[in-house]
């Protein structure tokens, strides 16, 4: 199903409309707060706006360090639906509060206002994300998440805009209020239509601390390394994000300039690349969790950011402030909103498939908590980076150099991380390897436990046979392979890193065919999947050699279930024995492919039900296999 489709459904729609218009007001409330204290600050205060700025961004984000753990036990406690209509009744009850600040002129009372409504996104936080796993399907997840993060991202920028226009339209700014709680009161009645999303841990026990409550939410995400490291990645997103979003007012004037509207023809270019990227994510990851994405992400990120660096001009322009359509006019700034584009639709490839995976890593019964502890770490994150960017700032930095140093630190980051976790850049290795080659399609994959041991067994085509299965297959698979192929250039990577198990036959080494055998059993009682090619070598006759006895002393030693997979197609390429030596192709022959069509061609993976230990003979799944290619070699 298209992920747009997700909009006509009641698990979804109704959710999506009220975290939509949640957005929405936060950034019209707060945008419009900040445009009538830097124009009319002298009318209410002896503060400078500048100062009065800065209060209001930190007075909206303290919440998230003080409430997330609070918020993160009521949404595992309670049904995150019903949770989601008593924020929203919040939120009306807030934008009543506004609309007294702004029609008594009192800054503490609107302040009060703007730390509620923070307090409110605080609240939502771990039930927007926690909730999905609840409604959406596992080849769902990508698409709902990407159409969040770019609901999200419009319903910011839609916000500040109109935030902006109702402040600056000179009438009463009581209408700011009305507006929000008009927003407030559509977005209750779309939370109204949100179907139950039952508690996963009813018995838990409020911690009202939020020290000693942090601490332990952080310590539930760091049970699994891979889930911390991708909310540390998310945190530094954010962090990323913000420090570039923060710029565009000043870089807007004082490096291109323009003025109000260049400001918002930048945000709107950002925001128009973060949704695409999302959106995008679905079919570039064939509608699971590929989180082989974020390295591609990360890298994009730091190219157009460093671009973004060099692309800046050097001098302001003669004139400034420009008009808007002679900052267009201006040379290389089509280049600088490109780079933009870039960074928005990289960060949509980075951060879709993150939160993707937390949600789906999570144990259901501290998910939400966990979100939470991703909320405080991401506050925390964009706070640091805000004094970062301050600090280079007043030491002279430029903008320009800013981004540029930005850029540079995202790469260190992104290669720290992937050296902790090799699993994030293999799976992008393999997603390039395999997706710039063949049109991978995926049939019956679901018969693959989602955790727990389990050996997949599948004909043995070719010399990226275990890199199309890896590609397919969500779950970490260690394939059992002849030591010459796990020596193979260039993809010998890839299969270290995959922790491939290379093994010999016992007449050539038996030592190594023994410990091969030990660290099958190993795995299987780790509850990991081991992949197993029976034939024993790649076949250059297009058709399956007798499959050898050694799938019968792995399942007698340990008992797991075993999938057969097939793999059609690969006959034929490069990578095969059709017609000689594989991977000796002349140039022309691969020209050939290339003008016929035939070099991304499409490579089809079919799963069978698992047979258990005592079915899972050497001829039975010939025999499987065998059907499940059928006549598609």
């Amino acid at each position: 199903m298209s992920q747009f489709k997700l909009l006509q459904t009641r698990r979804f729609a109704p959710f999506f409309g009220t975290q939509f218009l949640g957005a929405f007001n936060d950034n019209l409330f707060k945008n419009a707060l900040v445009v009538l204290l830097t124009f009319q600050a002298a009318s209410w205060t002896t503060l400078s706006a500048g100062v009065l700025a800065n209060l209001a961004a930190g007075i909206f984000i303290l919440p998230y360090f003080l409430f997330s753990a609070t918020a993160g036990q009521l949404a595992d406690k309670y049904d995150k639906a019903a949770l989601a209509r008593l924020v929203k009744a919040l939120e009306m009850l807030i934008m009543g509060v506004a609309a007294a600040g702004f029609a008594l002129r009192s800054l503490p009372v609107l302040f009060a206002a703007l730390f509620l409504l923070g307090l409110h996104s605080t609240l939502f936080g771990p039930v927007k994300y926690a909730i999905l796993p609840q409604h959406l399907h596992e080849d769902e997840l990508v698409g709902g998440n990407a159409l969040v993060e770019a609901g999200t991202f419009v319903a910011i920028l839609l916000g500040t805009l109109a935030g902006g226009l109702l402040a600056g339209a000179g009438g009463d700014p009581v209408w700011v209020a009305v507006a929000g709680l008009l927003c407030a009161a559509a977005g209750y009645l779309f939370s109204r239509g949100i179907p139950a999303a039952p508690a996963p841990a009813p018995e838990l026990r409020i911690n009202l601390n939020p020290l000693s409550e942090t601490w332990r939410n952080i310590g539930f995400a760091r049970g699994n390394r891979t889930v911390f490291l991708s909310i540390l990645g998310i945190s530094w997103f954010w962090l990323y994000g913000a420090l570039f979003l923060a710029q565009f007012p000043a870089y807007a004037k004082n490096v291109l300039g323009g003025g109000e509207t260049t400001v918002t023809l930048l945000l709107a270019t950002f925001t128009v690349g973060i949704g695409l990227g999302s959106l995008f994510c679905e079919k570039l990851s064939g509608k699971h969790v590929e989180i082989g994405l974020v390295p591609f992400g990360s890298l994009g990120l730091s190219l157009f950011g460093l671009d973004l660096a060099f692309a800046s001009p050097a001098a302001l322009p003669a004139g400034a402030p420009l008009a808007f359509g002679e900052v267009l006019a201006q040379p290389g700034n089509w280049r600088v909103l490109l780079d933009l584009l870039g960074l928005g639709l990289f960060g949509g490839f980075f951060i879709v498939p993150l939160y993707a995976l937390i949600q789906l890593r999570s144990p259901a019964e501290q998910r939400a908590r966990i979100i939470a502890a991703n909320n405080i770490l991401n506050a925390l994150f964009m706070v640091v980076g805000a004094l970062a960017a301050g600090g280079l700032l007043g030491a002279g930095v430029s903008i320009p150099a800013l981004f540029g140093i930005a850029a540079v630190g995202n790469a260190l980051v992104a290669l720290y991380i992937y050296r902790l976790v090799p699993e994030f850049l293999l799976r992008f290795i393999v997603w390039l390897l395999i997706h710039s080659v063949y049109r991978l399609k995926q049939r019956g994959l679901e018969n693959i436990p989602e955790e727990g041991p389990a050996v997949v067994v599948c004909n043995h085509v070719s010399f990226v046979d275990a890199l199309v299965i890896t590609a397919a297959c969500r779950r970490p698979i260690r394939f059992v392979m002849d030591h010459r192929i796990f020596r193979t250039p260039i993809v010998s990577f890839v299969f270290r890193e995959g922790r491939a198990i290379p093994i010999a036959s016992a007449k050539e080494d038996p030592a190594m065919m023994e410990r091969a055998f030990d660290e099958v059993a190993r795995a299987l009682e780790a509850g990991e999947l081991v992949g197993l090619f029976p034939e024993g070598r790649i076949t250059d006759t297009g058709e399956l050699y007798p499959f050898r006895p050694g799938i019968q002393r792995i399942v007698a030693r340990t008992p797991v279930p075993v999938v057969p997979l097939a793999l059609r197609g690969l006959w034929g390429s490069f990578f095969s024995r059709q017609g000689g030596a594989a991977m000796q192709r002349s140039p022309g022959w691969l020209l050939r492919r290339l003008f016929r069509r035939r070099l991304f061609s499409k490579v089809v993976l079919v799963g069978a039900p698992p047979l258990s230990p005592a079915d899972a003979t050497p001829e039975r799944l010939q025999t499987v296999v065998a059907e499940l290619r059928g006549g598609f070699k």
